[in-house]
């Protein structure tokens, strides 16, 4: 099997496994109790804690551990309103954000704030002056993912990030398929608010992390025992945090590395998949995650590839894992101007560091083996005698 979806989710490293395994068998206690016992648990969360915070530049005292990025998310989102609603109701997302976010701004819109997606440009860029123009006296909130899950896209996060502190709102950034991949520094980043989740990089799934400037307003999501310094309560999963932080580290220590490696074989990739004719390369050309190469191919289904590939023994994704059992085209690929047909034809690969050049070689033959027998069998393809329609 080639494993080519690690933008849904990784698999968990040994070292992850290793570090969380005595917190869930041995040092079990509460980190909250008071007795030695739970002491040794309250010890390895802050421990976690504070290496998470190495990791981007924070401070241990802003990293407060969730339940993942959906979490993270909300709470970012429904905290700073709440916090702010009194001063503006005005909110700015990104046209292709997570549904974490678009949902909870959906959300938002029914509890009285005015929601507006800023538009993106046909390589999924939130552009600066689309975000000077959108800014308003009365806005408290701006949310731009820092790398696009889909398509790959990086954005420019520091300057959009400036520019909404001058126009005196909170900027949140949903860096969850970033996080491992590439540098993230929440000091030269400039954001108040920073989402991550640990199975995108070799984590434990159901924990993940929200980085929270000192000083950034915020209001607690979920309340009850007031754990997390009385902000995010339920009972720690100490060893998840643990697993995160180890996982998190050992990926920092070759990121260089991998991502030079990465990005050489999803460009070979890239430049096999686009010999395919009507086929197209969705996202930045290079601003883009070196892990994910995402296209689309004209007069057929992706959905079709998804199961032929599947057949073949490698696993990829139409786009975000979480909606992939939705009929509805990507709200990504149609924020970046594709039309419902073109963008119904979409396949993401996402690589994670085990992958072989040998591997590429043999998701680039397969896939444009499907892509033509799919189209052997397609009417749309044959009425248009193999001619773009788009």
């Amino acid at each position: 099997m080639i494993y080519a979806d690690n933008a849904a989710t990784t698999r968990l490293s040994p070292a992850a496994l290793a570090a969380m395994t005595p917190y869930l068998t041995e040092a079990y206690g509460n980190p909250s109790s008071l007795y030695t016992f739970a002491g040794e648990a309250k010890a390895a969360l802050e421990g976690a804690r504070g290496t998470v915070a190495r990791c981007l530049n924070a401070k241990a005292e802003e990293i407060f551990f969730t339940s993942g990025g959906t979490e993270s998310d909300n709470w970012a989102l429904r905290g700073v309103a709440e916090a702010l609603g009194k001063r503006g109701r005005h909110i700015l997302l990104s046209a292709i954000e997570h549904h974490a976010v678009l949902h909870t701004g959906q959300w938002l819109k029914k509890q009285g704030f005015e929601v507006e997606l800023l538009p993106v440009d046909d390589q999924g860029t939130v552009t600066p002056e689309a975000l000077k123009k959108a800014l308003r006296p009365d806005t408290v909130l701006v949310s731009v993912m820092l790398a696009n899950n889909e398509i790959g896209t990086i954005q420019p996060i520091e300057e959009l990030a400036a520019i909404a502190h001058e126009g005196g709102a909170i900027f949140h950034t949903d860096a969850v398929q970033a996080v491992g991949h590439i540098p993230v520094d929440v000091q030269a980043l400039g954001v108040d608010l920073l989402s991550l989740s640990a199975h995108k990089f070799h984590g434990p799934r159901g924990v993940g992390a929200l980085y929270v400037k000192k000083g950034a307003p915020l209001l607690p999501l979920i309340h009850g025992g007031g754990q997390e310094r009385g902000r995010r309560s339920g009972t720690e999963n100490v060893a998840g945090a643990v697993g995160m932080a180890a996982a998190l580290q050992e990926q920092l220590e070759t990121l260089e590395a991998d991502m030079a490696r990465l990005t050489a074989l999803r460009d070979k990739l890239i430049g096999e998949v686009l010999r395919l004719p009507c086929s197209r390369l969705t996202g930045h050309p290079t601003r883009r995650l070196p892990s994910i190469a995402s296209f689309t191919f004209e007069a057929i289904e992706g959905e079709s590839i998804l199961l032929q590939l599947d057949a073949r023994g490698i696993c990829a994704s139409s786009g975000s894992a979480c909606s992939s059992t939705s009929l509805e085209p990507s709200h990504v690929l149609l924020a970046i101007g594709l039309p419902h047909p073109i963008a119904h034809g979409s396949v993401r690969l996402s690589f994670g560091e085990d992958i072989t050049e040998e591997d590429v070689d043999t998701v680039a033959k397969s896939l444009a083996e499907v892509v033509n027998d799919l189209r052997m069998m397609s009417p749309v393809w044959d009425a248009a005698a193999g001619k773009p329609i788009w």
